[in-house]
This record gives structure tokens, sequence and C-alpha cells, in this order.
């Protein structure tokens, strides 16, 4: 039977794809939960303009992603911390440190959340910094952490 999915779905595919299932897994299951519905020719046609849709937004973000790499590859942040004698910080940079060096040394704000720190910077010297801007583009920001 095929369906058009109305939400997400792990394995399955994602929101307006049409997917070919078993009969009684779309009857007892996903028709009666609203994660599908039955696939006739008006919601197949409904599901292309949505999916359409979705692929033009996509594109969207991923060119507007691409754009802010573009300005974040040359960049340098230099961020200064206590340190102790054998150049270990007293505390540690963090992403809100990170994100707050970006801001002021060259006035771009980006959401803590596209920022990849495995575990905070303990070490003066220089790092990379994994900022994934979409699922496509990923880039590596350069922050050395300079002594007080």
């Amino acid at each position: 039977m095929k369906v058009v999915l109305r939400s997400d779905i792990v394995g399955l595919g994602k929101r307006g794809d049409i997917v070919a299932v078993a009969d009684g897994y779309a009857r007892n299951y996903l028709v009666p939960k609203g994660k599908a519905i039955v696939a006739t020719k008006g919601i197949v046609d409904q599901a292309n303009a949505m999916r359409n849709a979705r692929d033009l937004r996509d594109q969207r973000a991923k060119a507007a992603a691409e754009e802010l790499a573009a300005k974040l590859v040359g960049i340098s942040l230099t961020i200064k911390a206590k340190t102790s004698k054998d150049d270990k910080l007293f505390g540690s940079v963090g992403v809100a440190e990170i994100l707050h060096a970006l801001k002021e040394q060259s006035g771009i704000e980006l959401d803590r959340k596209v920022v990849h720190l495995e575990e905070p910077i303990k070490v003066t010297g220089a790092h990379q910094v994994p900022v994934k801007l979409h699922p496509e583009v990923e880039i590596h920001l350069a922050v050395e952490v300079l002594p007080e």
C-alpha cells in the first residue's frame, strides 16, 4: 500500500514522502496514529508540492549556510584567559566564550547549537573548533587561546 508520510519516520522517510509499506503496517499503525495517509491522486499532488517546497527551502538554507561559511573561513579568533605556569587554564574556554569572541571580533552572531566543541579548551595555543552550519556545510574555526 502506498502512503504519504505526515511526519518524519526513521528508516522510512521524511514528511511528504510517498512510500510503499505493508498493508497491515499502514492500516494498523501509520494511519491510525496520524503518521501517514493513504496515497490518492489528490494527496499525491499535495505531497509533491510539499516536497518541492521543502527542497526549495533546503536549498535556500544551504546557500545561506555556505555564504556564512565563506565569511567565517578567514576568521581567526583570539581569546585571552588566565593561566597557570604550565600554560593550563584556570577554568576553560567553552562555546559561550567562543561565541562571545566571534561577536566581538567579527560582528557575526551564531547559535550555540552549531558549535560542536567536544570538550572545553583547557590549554593555551591554537585550536580548531568545528562549526556545523547545515547538515552539508561544516567548517573549522581557528581559535587561539593566549595567556592574560
